[in-house]
């Protein structure tokens, strides 16, 4: 009796394993990836759903120049989820070069926790500050996940597809647009483009940190120009800069209110987290958008 119980177990087990789909034995019940930043952190989470727990290795409200003290500790206080990760991520620009990636890379070499490779985006140079480029960067998130773990692959396009129409919720309306249109500005580096191409706002000029442009382009120079041609700016209506890169248009905005222009300077971020009620990226591209309407 014993004998046939056995047998009949094994039969039972070895059915089990036939039947189980493929690849459901090669993807954990949840995958954990460590990103780079929010930005990718964000649609990482959405479209990998209850299928995903995701990290940020970078601050989303410091500029990323200024984290490398920051990083490594970051990395320490979540040690045991990175040398677990199923995946890692990143936007693959100067930053991530230069301070993310390579934080994440020594410290998975210093403790012998084996060889991993990096999931980065395909076009770096583009950005991720309009509807856009956020689409792009989120299919290509959609990609890498759904080739992981491709029993799951009609779970995350669908996911997917939800987080674009939150894209598509805050393009600028008509009336918005004629607004934008008429409207002048001085602007950041990093978000001339959103600026002039999304918004549709009037650039005069833009400026950038002393380490970008090769130093062509600093507060100092713009605040030059201001002076010496004053009736070029005489419609500007808003100084346009990034949260995490601190207060370099301060400088701007008091040089325009000394020659009788009356701009305001305002504050664009480009990360998720980093600013309340704007924690993913579309939230975040909101926020600009309500900040010069």
């Amino acid at each position: 009796m014993k004998g046939i119980q056995s047998s009949s177990l094994a039969i039972l087990m070895l059915a089990i394993f036939l039947i189980a789909p493929a690849g459901a034995q090669t993807a954990p019940a949840t995958l954990k990836i460590v990103c780079t930043t929010s930005v990718l952190m964000d649609p990482a989470t959405y479209i990998g759903g209850d299928r995903v727990e995701a990290i940020s290795i970078a601050d989303p409200t410091l500029c990323p120049h200024l984290q490398t003290d920051i990083i490594p500790s970051r990395i320490q206080l979540n040690m045991d989820f990175i040398k677990n990760a199923n995946m890692f991520m990143a936007y693959n620009d100067s930053n991530d070069q230069k301070y993310n990636m390579p934080a994440v890379n020594d410290f998975m070499k210093a403790n012998n926790y084996g060889a991993f490779e990096w999931n980065t985006i395909s076009n770096p140079s583009r950005g991720w500050n309009t509807p856009t480029n956020s689409k792009l960067l989120a299919a290509e998130v959609e990609g890498w996940l759904a080739k992981l773990d491709p029993a799951n692959k009609t779970y995350y396009e669908q996911r997917y597809n939800d987080y674009a129409k939150s894209f598509d919720a805050i393009e600028p309306t008509l009336a918005e647009k004629k607004q934008l249109n008429q409207t002048q500005v001085i602007v950041i580096l990093w978000q001339k483009e959103p600026v002039q191409n999304w918004l549709g706002m009037k650039v005069v000029n833009f400026f950038a940190p002393e380490f970008a442009m090769n130093g062509t382009k600093t507060t100092a120079k713009i605040v030059d120009d201001i002076n010496a041609n004053p009736g070029k700016y005489q419609n500007v209506t808003y100084v346009i800069e990034n949260m995490q890169s601190g207060d370099l248009a301060k400088g701007i905005e008091e040089s325009l209110k000394d020659k009788g222009i009356n701009a305001t300077r305002v504050i664009f971020t480009n990360f998720p987290g980093s600013v309340p009620a704007a924690d993913t990226m579309a939230e975040v591209l909101s926020h600009n958008k309500l900040l010069v309407l």
